[in-house]
Protein backbone atom coordinates (compact mmCIF):
# COMPACT_ATOMS: atom_id res chain seq x y z
CA UNK A 1 0.00 0.00 0.00
CA UNK A 2 2.92 2.46 0.56
CA UNK A 3 4.59 1.70 -2.66
CA UNK A 4 1.39 2.34 -4.64
CA UNK A 5 0.65 5.70 -2.94
CA UNK A 6 4.74 6.33 -3.49
CA UNK A 7 4.45 5.39 -6.92
CA UNK A 8 1.24 8.07 -7.55
CA UNK A 9 2.95 10.52 -6.63
CA UNK A 10 5.83 9.92 -8.14
CA UNK A 11 3.85 10.49 -11.59
CA UNK A 12 1.69 13.35 -10.81
CA UNK A 13 5.18 15.37 -10.07
CA UNK A 14 6.78 14.58 -13.52
CA UNK A 15 3.31 15.54 -14.76
CA UNK A 16 3.81 19.25 -12.79
CA UNK A 17 6.97 19.61 -14.19
CA UNK A 18 6.18 18.81 -17.98
CA UNK A 19 3.46 21.35 -18.28
CA UNK A 20 6.01 24.44 -16.76
CA UNK A 21 7.22 26.95 -19.62
CA UNK A 22 11.26 27.02 -19.96
CA UNK A 23 13.43 30.13 -18.69
CA UNK A 24 13.47 32.62 -21.52
CA UNK A 25 17.09 33.32 -22.91
CA UNK A 26 18.35 37.07 -21.40
CA UNK A 27 17.85 40.45 -23.81
CA UNK A 28 21.51 41.30 -25.42
CA UNK A 29 21.23 45.37 -24.80
CA UNK A 30 21.39 47.83 -28.05
CA UNK A 31 24.29 49.70 -28.84
CA UNK A 32 24.59 52.56 -31.01
CA UNK A 33 25.82 52.00 -34.68
CA UNK A 34 29.59 53.54 -34.60
CA UNK A 35 30.03 56.58 -35.95
CA UNK A 36 29.70 57.55 -39.88
CA UNK A 37 27.56 54.57 -40.82
CA UNK A 38 24.13 55.82 -40.49
CA UNK A 39 21.78 56.27 -42.41
CA UNK A 40 22.70 59.09 -45.01
CA UNK A 41 26.45 59.75 -43.20
CA UNK A 42 28.28 58.53 -45.88
CA UNK A 43 26.61 60.31 -48.99
CA UNK A 44 29.14 62.50 -50.87
CA UNK A 45 25.75 64.16 -52.37
CA UNK A 46 24.74 67.60 -50.95
CA UNK A 47 21.06 68.76 -52.09
CA UNK A 48 19.71 72.21 -52.50
CA UNK A 49 17.18 73.90 -53.95
CA UNK A 50 17.41 77.67 -55.72
CA UNK A 51 16.84 79.05 -58.83
CA UNK A 52 18.57 80.20 -62.44
CA UNK A 53 20.26 83.71 -62.08
CA UNK A 54 22.05 85.71 -65.44
CA UNK A 55 25.72 85.52 -64.94
CA UNK A 56 25.43 89.58 -65.08
CA UNK A 57 23.24 91.96 -64.13
CA UNK A 58 23.31 95.71 -62.70
CA UNK A 59 20.65 98.47 -61.87
CA UNK A 60 21.80 101.20 -63.65
CA UNK A 61 21.71 104.57 -62.66
CA UNK A 62 22.67 108.85 -63.16
CA UNK A 63 25.37 110.09 -60.23
CA UNK A 64 23.50 113.53 -60.89
CA UNK A 65 20.33 115.03 -60.84
CA UNK A 66 18.79 115.85 -63.90
CA UNK A 67 15.28 115.89 -65.70
CA UNK A 68 15.18 112.56 -68.95
CA UNK A 69 15.32 114.09 -72.07
CA UNK A 70 15.97 110.99 -74.07
CA UNK A 71 15.24 107.28 -73.67
CA UNK A 72 16.59 105.40 -76.43
CA UNK A 73 15.84 101.60 -75.64
CA UNK A 74 12.58 100.02 -74.26
CA UNK A 75 12.21 97.02 -71.95
CA UNK A 76 13.25 93.50 -73.90
CA UNK A 77 15.74 95.70 -76.28
CA UNK A 78 19.31 93.85 -76.58
CA UNK A 79 22.16 96.38 -76.70
CA UNK A 80 25.73 96.54 -76.77
CA UNK A 81 28.37 97.56 -74.60
CA UNK A 82 28.49 101.31 -74.43
CA UNK A 83 25.40 101.83 -76.51
CA UNK A 84 23.62 105.11 -75.20
CA UNK A 85 20.57 104.39 -73.41
CA UNK A 86 19.07 107.27 -71.55
CA UNK A 87 20.39 111.02 -71.82
CA UNK A 88 19.61 114.07 -69.38
CA UNK A 89 18.95 117.62 -70.53
CA UNK A 90 22.65 119.52 -70.57
CA UNK A 91 21.63 122.66 -71.27
CA UNK A 92 23.32 124.17 -68.23
CA UNK A 93 26.29 122.17 -68.58
CA UNK A 94 27.19 122.53 -72.19
CA UNK A 95 27.79 126.26 -71.66
CA UNK A 96 29.64 125.40 -68.74
CA UNK A 97 32.15 123.34 -70.92
CA UNK A 98 31.86 126.34 -73.65
CA UNK A 99 33.24 128.95 -70.78
CA UNK A 100 35.90 126.57 -69.58
CA UNK A 101 37.03 125.78 -72.96
CA UNK A 102 37.23 129.87 -73.58
CA UNK A 103 38.90 130.75 -69.84
CA UNK A 104 41.57 127.76 -71.42
CA UNK A 105 41.90 129.50 -74.45
CA UNK A 106 42.48 132.92 -72.92
CA UNK A 107 44.86 131.36 -70.47
CA UNK A 108 47.11 129.52 -72.99
CA UNK A 109 47.30 132.61 -74.92
CA UNK A 110 48.66 134.48 -71.61
CA UNK A 111 51.34 131.72 -70.78
CA UNK A 112 52.35 132.52 -74.87
CA UNK A 113 52.26 135.85 -74.66
CA UNK A 114 54.76 135.77 -71.50
CA UNK A 115 56.86 133.35 -72.80
CA UNK A 116 57.56 134.99 -76.01
CA UNK A 117 58.20 138.44 -73.86
CA UNK A 118 57.05 142.30 -75.53
CA UNK A 119 56.72 142.42 -79.11
CA UNK A 120 59.58 144.28 -81.20
CA UNK A 121 56.71 147.26 -82.29
CA UNK A 122 55.64 147.38 -78.29
CA UNK A 123 59.50 148.02 -77.48
CA UNK A 124 59.76 150.66 -80.39
CA UNK A 125 56.69 152.64 -78.92
CA UNK A 126 57.95 152.93 -75.57
CA UNK A 127 61.40 153.82 -76.70
CA UNK A 128 59.37 156.71 -78.81
CA UNK A 129 57.30 157.69 -75.19
CA UNK A 130 60.78 158.34 -73.72
CA UNK A 131 62.55 159.94 -75.90
CA UNK A 132 59.38 162.35 -76.24
CA UNK A 133 59.08 162.61 -72.46
CA UNK A 134 63.25 163.76 -72.19
CA UNK A 135 62.16 166.54 -75.17
CA UNK A 136 59.29 167.60 -73.30
CA UNK A 137 61.73 168.11 -69.93
CA UNK A 138 64.30 169.74 -72.24
CA UNK A 139 61.50 172.20 -73.25
CA UNK A 140 60.26 172.86 -69.44
CA UNK A 141 63.80 172.99 -68.52
CA UNK A 142 64.38 176.15 -71.12
CA UNK A 143 61.02 177.74 -70.00
CA UNK A 144 61.51 177.85 -66.25
CA UNK A 145 65.80 179.38 -67.08
CA UNK A 146 63.84 181.62 -69.41
CA UNK A 147 59.89 182.22 -68.02
CA UNK A 148 57.53 184.01 -70.62
CA UNK A 149 55.36 186.74 -69.17
CA UNK A 150 51.79 185.05 -68.51
CA UNK A 151 50.56 181.31 -69.36
CA UNK A 152 49.29 181.30 -73.08
CA UNK A 153 46.30 179.55 -74.08
CA UNK A 154 48.54 177.21 -76.30
CA UNK A 155 50.33 176.28 -72.55
CA UNK A 156 46.77 175.78 -70.81
CA UNK A 157 45.46 173.68 -73.14
CA UNK A 158 49.20 171.44 -73.52
CA UNK A 159 49.30 170.94 -69.55
CA UNK A 160 45.85 169.93 -69.25
CA UNK A 161 46.72 166.85 -71.64
CA UNK A 162 50.11 166.49 -69.83
CA UNK A 163 46.69 165.68 -66.83
CA UNK A 164 44.81 163.77 -68.75
CA UNK A 165 47.59 161.40 -70.15
CA UNK A 166 49.39 161.13 -66.49
CA UNK A 167 45.80 160.08 -64.90
CA UNK A 168 45.44 157.82 -67.51
CA UNK A 169 49.31 155.99 -67.11
CA UNK A 170 48.08 156.59 -63.18
CA UNK A 171 45.29 154.35 -63.89
CA UNK A 172 47.18 151.67 -65.66
CA UNK A 173 49.69 151.68 -63.02
CA UNK A 174 47.60 151.13 -60.00
CA UNK A 175 45.39 148.40 -62.09
CA UNK A 176 48.76 146.31 -63.25
CA UNK A 177 50.25 146.59 -59.54
CA UNK A 178 46.45 145.00 -57.88
CA UNK A 179 46.98 142.26 -60.45
CA UNK A 180 50.71 141.35 -59.15
CA UNK A 181 48.84 140.66 -55.82
CA UNK A 182 46.43 138.29 -56.03
CA UNK A 183 46.78 134.83 -55.13
CA UNK A 184 45.39 131.89 -57.63
CA UNK A 185 44.43 128.57 -56.01
CA UNK A 186 45.97 125.62 -58.06
CA UNK A 187 45.44 122.04 -57.65
CA UNK A 188 48.41 120.27 -57.45
CA UNK A 189 49.18 116.42 -57.81
CA UNK A 190 47.77 114.14 -55.59
CA UNK A 191 44.43 116.40 -54.92
CA UNK A 192 45.96 118.54 -53.23
CA UNK A 193 44.77 122.57 -53.62
CA UNK A 194 48.23 125.06 -53.16
CA UNK A 195 47.91 128.92 -53.09
CA UNK A 196 49.89 130.67 -55.24
CA UNK A 197 51.06 134.56 -55.14
CA UNK A 198 53.42 134.40 -58.11
CA UNK A 199 53.66 138.00 -58.60
CA UNK A 200 54.54 139.23 -55.44
CA UNK A 201 58.59 139.92 -55.19
CA UNK A 202 60.16 141.49 -57.58
CA UNK A 203 57.20 141.91 -60.30
CA UNK A 204 55.04 143.59 -57.55
CA UNK A 205 57.90 146.14 -56.84
CA UNK A 206 58.70 147.21 -60.17
CA UNK A 207 54.90 147.53 -60.31
CA UNK A 208 54.76 149.38 -57.23
CA UNK A 209 57.43 151.79 -58.86
CA UNK A 210 55.89 152.11 -61.97
CA UNK A 211 52.46 153.08 -59.73
CA UNK A 212 54.84 155.91 -57.77
CA UNK A 213 56.32 157.23 -60.72
CA UNK A 214 52.94 157.64 -62.55
CA UNK A 215 51.57 159.76 -59.56
CA UNK A 216 54.37 161.70 -59.33
CA UNK A 217 53.91 163.02 -63.26
CA UNK A 218 50.33 163.69 -62.48
CA UNK A 219 50.53 165.63 -58.82
CA UNK A 220 53.43 167.21 -61.27
CA UNK A 221 51.25 168.10 -64.21
CA UNK A 222 48.14 169.21 -61.59
CA UNK A 223 50.66 171.93 -59.92
CA UNK A 224 52.31 173.40 -63.21
CA UNK A 225 48.36 173.41 -64.81
CA UNK A 226 47.60 175.13 -61.30
CA UNK A 227 50.55 177.83 -61.18
CA UNK A 228 49.82 178.16 -64.77
CA UNK A 229 46.14 179.57 -63.45
CA UNK A 230 47.50 181.65 -61.07
CA UNK A 231 49.24 183.82 -63.30
CA UNK A 232 51.45 186.83 -61.90
CA UNK A 233 54.35 185.95 -59.27
CA UNK A 234 53.00 182.19 -60.29
CA UNK A 235 54.69 182.37 -63.19
CA UNK A 236 58.46 180.82 -62.11
CA UNK A 237 56.44 178.31 -59.83
CA UNK A 238 54.59 176.81 -62.74
CA UNK A 239 58.02 176.74 -64.86
CA UNK A 240 59.67 174.63 -61.99
CA UNK A 241 56.45 172.48 -61.96
CA UNK A 242 56.65 172.17 -65.56
CA UNK A 243 59.85 170.72 -64.78
CA UNK A 244 58.86 168.46 -62.41
CA UNK A 245 55.80 167.04 -64.30
CA UNK A 246 58.09 166.59 -67.43
CA UNK A 247 60.72 164.55 -65.08
CA UNK A 248 58.62 162.15 -63.55
CA UNK A 249 56.74 161.92 -67.04
CA UNK A 250 60.45 160.97 -68.48
CA UNK A 251 60.86 158.56 -65.66
CA UNK A 252 57.25 156.72 -66.13
CA UNK A 253 58.82 155.96 -69.67
CA UNK A 254 61.38 154.89 -68.76
CA UNK A 255 60.31 152.27 -66.57
CA UNK A 256 57.74 150.95 -69.19
CA UNK A 257 60.72 150.60 -71.27
CA UNK A 258 62.20 148.68 -68.25
CA UNK A 259 59.59 146.56 -68.07
CA UNK A 260 59.36 145.76 -71.32
CA UNK A 261 63.24 145.16 -72.05
CA UNK A 262 63.80 142.64 -69.18
CA UNK A 263 61.00 139.65 -70.47
CA UNK A 264 58.82 137.73 -68.06
CA UNK A 265 60.74 136.38 -64.87
CA UNK A 266 60.64 132.93 -64.21
CA UNK A 267 57.55 133.70 -61.45
CA UNK A 268 55.82 135.15 -63.99
CA UNK A 269 56.08 131.83 -66.70
CA UNK A 270 55.17 129.65 -63.60
CA UNK A 271 52.23 131.73 -62.57
CA UNK A 272 51.20 131.61 -66.02
CA UNK A 273 51.36 128.35 -66.42
CA UNK A 274 49.69 127.24 -63.53
CA UNK A 275 46.47 129.54 -64.54
CA UNK A 276 46.65 127.01 -67.72
CA UNK A 277 46.67 123.66 -65.21
CA UNK A 278 44.12 124.91 -63.68
CA UNK A 279 41.68 125.80 -66.50
CA UNK A 280 42.71 122.48 -68.30
CA UNK A 281 41.13 121.17 -64.74
CA UNK A 282 38.62 122.97 -65.04
CA UNK A 283 37.15 121.63 -68.10
CA UNK A 284 38.05 118.66 -67.36
CA UNK A 285 35.00 118.83 -64.50
CA UNK A 286 33.10 120.27 -66.84
CA UNK A 287 33.38 117.42 -69.92
CA UNK A 288 33.17 115.06 -67.29
CA UNK A 289 29.90 116.73 -66.02
CA UNK A 290 28.42 116.45 -68.87
CA UNK A 291 29.38 112.65 -69.88
CA UNK A 292 27.58 111.85 -66.87
CA UNK A 293 24.67 113.18 -67.91
CA UNK A 294 24.52 110.33 -70.36
CA UNK A 295 23.64 106.35 -68.98
CA UNK A 296 25.44 103.65 -71.09
CA UNK A 297 25.41 99.91 -71.03
CA UNK A 298 28.65 99.32 -69.22
CA UNK A 299 27.57 95.75 -70.95
CA UNK A 300 26.02 93.74 -73.78
CA UNK A 301 22.55 92.60 -72.60
CA UNK A 302 18.72 92.93 -72.53
CA UNK A 303 17.33 95.54 -70.59
CA UNK A 304 14.68 93.58 -68.40
CA UNK A 305 12.76 96.40 -66.90
CA UNK A 306 12.41 100.32 -67.40
CA UNK A 307 11.99 102.92 -64.34
CA UNK A 308 11.80 106.11 -65.63
CA UNK A 309 10.08 108.22 -67.99
CA UNK A 310 10.62 111.53 -70.73
CA UNK A 311 10.50 114.38 -68.61
CA UNK A 312 11.07 113.30 -65.41
CA UNK A 313 13.60 114.62 -62.62
CA UNK A 314 15.97 111.81 -61.32
CA UNK A 315 17.82 111.93 -58.59
CA UNK A 316 21.63 110.13 -57.61
CA UNK A 317 21.36 106.99 -56.81
CA UNK A 318 17.91 106.07 -58.55
CA UNK A 319 17.64 102.87 -60.45
CA UNK A 320 16.83 104.11 -64.48
CA UNK A 321 16.89 100.58 -65.59
CA UNK A 322 17.72 96.91 -65.40
CA UNK A 323 20.21 95.25 -67.76
CA UNK A 324 20.77 91.76 -68.07
CA UNK A 325 22.64 89.34 -70.35
CA UNK A 326 20.28 86.84 -70.70
CA UNK A 327 22.58 84.88 -73.05
CA UNK A 328 24.39 83.80 -70.03
CA UNK A 329 22.37 82.04 -67.38
CA UNK A 330 23.52 80.20 -64.23
CA UNK A 331 22.32 78.38 -60.89
CA UNK A 332 22.14 79.93 -57.44
CA UNK A 333 20.79 78.24 -54.59
CA UNK A 334 18.79 79.64 -51.81
CA UNK A 335 19.37 77.04 -48.77
CA UNK A 336 21.89 75.40 -48.93
CA UNK A 337 22.41 74.76 -45.10
CA UNK A 338 25.84 76.12 -43.00
CA UNK A 339 25.71 72.31 -42.06
CA UNK A 340 26.87 71.18 -45.65
CA UNK A 341 28.98 74.16 -47.09
CA UNK A 342 31.59 73.07 -45.42
CA UNK A 343 31.94 69.99 -47.60
CA UNK A 344 31.42 72.62 -50.98
CA UNK A 345 34.32 73.34 -52.66
CA UNK A 346 34.93 75.26 -56.01
CA UNK A 347 35.28 73.02 -59.60
CA UNK A 348 33.04 70.21 -57.60
CA UNK A 349 30.41 68.61 -60.27
CA UNK A 350 26.49 69.20 -59.91
CA UNK A 351 23.83 68.02 -61.54
CA UNK A 352 21.04 70.54 -61.84
CA UNK A 353 17.13 69.79 -61.83
CA UNK A 354 15.00 72.46 -63.95
CA UNK A 355 11.97 72.33 -62.48
CA UNK A 356 9.62 73.60 -64.57
CA UNK A 357 11.30 72.22 -68.02
CA UNK A 358 11.60 68.76 -66.09
CA UNK A 359 15.23 68.01 -67.68
CA UNK A 360 18.51 67.93 -66.21
CA UNK A 361 21.50 69.67 -66.66
CA UNK A 362 25.35 69.35 -65.47
CA UNK A 363 27.51 72.26 -63.68
CA UNK A 364 30.58 72.76 -61.74
CA UNK A 365 30.53 75.20 -57.97
CA UNK A 366 32.47 78.55 -59.16
CA UNK A 367 31.43 80.51 -55.83
CA UNK A 368 30.57 80.25 -52.61
CA UNK A 369 29.16 83.01 -50.57
CA UNK A 370 31.52 84.42 -47.72
CA UNK A 371 28.76 85.74 -45.80
CA UNK A 372 25.74 84.03 -44.53
CA UNK A 373 22.20 84.45 -45.34
CA UNK A 374 19.11 84.25 -42.45
CA UNK A 375 15.80 82.50 -44.17
CA UNK A 376 13.33 81.75 -42.03
CA UNK A 377 15.41 81.37 -38.90
CA UNK A 378 18.49 78.61 -41.18
CA UNK A 379 21.57 79.83 -41.83
CA UNK A 380 21.85 79.67 -45.37
CA UNK A 381 24.95 80.29 -47.95
CA UNK A 382 24.57 81.12 -51.59
CA UNK A 383 26.88 78.99 -54.28
CA UNK A 384 26.85 80.07 -58.26
CA UNK A 385 26.87 76.50 -60.24
CA UNK A 386 27.67 77.53 -64.13
CA UNK A 387 25.79 75.36 -66.46
CA UNK A 388 27.96 73.53 -68.93
CA UNK A 389 25.53 73.97 -71.48
CA UNK A 390 22.26 75.97 -71.60
CA UNK A 391 19.02 74.24 -72.35
CA UNK A 392 16.29 75.77 -74.68
CA UNK A 393 13.68 77.49 -72.47
CA UNK A 394 16.05 78.38 -69.59
CA UNK A 395 14.51 81.90 -68.05
CA UNK A 396 15.82 83.68 -65.51
CA UNK A 397 13.57 83.00 -62.32
CA UNK A 398 13.07 79.37 -62.80
CA UNK A 399 13.48 77.07 -59.92
CA UNK A 400 16.32 74.03 -59.74
CA UNK A 401 16.98 71.55 -57.45
CA UNK A 402 20.91 70.61 -57.43
CA UNK A 403 23.34 68.02 -56.03
CA UNK A 404 27.02 68.59 -55.63
CA UNK A 405 29.31 65.91 -55.14
CA UNK A 406 31.69 66.76 -52.85
CA UNK A 407 33.94 63.77 -53.08
CA UNK A 408 35.03 65.42 -56.57
CA UNK A 409 36.82 68.34 -57.61
CA UNK A 410 37.81 70.18 -60.60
Amino acid sequence: MDKRWALILLLMTALVGCGRSPTPPPTPIATAPPAGTGPGASSPLVAASGEVVPAQEAELGFTRQGQVRTIAVAEGDEVEAGQVLVTLDTVVLEAKVRKAEAALAEAQAQLARVKAGARPEEVAAAEARLEAAKAQLAQAATQRDQPDVGATEAEVAATQAQIAATMADRLAADELHDKTMKCVKVDMPGGETKKICPALGPIEEQARYNLQAAEAARAAAQAHLDALLAGGDAEVRAARAGVRAAAAQQDLAQAKLDTLQAGATAEEVTAAGARVAQAEAALQAALAALDQATLRAPFAGTVTLLEISVGETVSPGQAALTLADLSRLQVETTDLSELDVGRVARGQPVTVFVEPLGVEVTGQVVRIASQAEEIGGDVVYAVVVELDKQPPGLRWGMSIEVEIDTEQDE
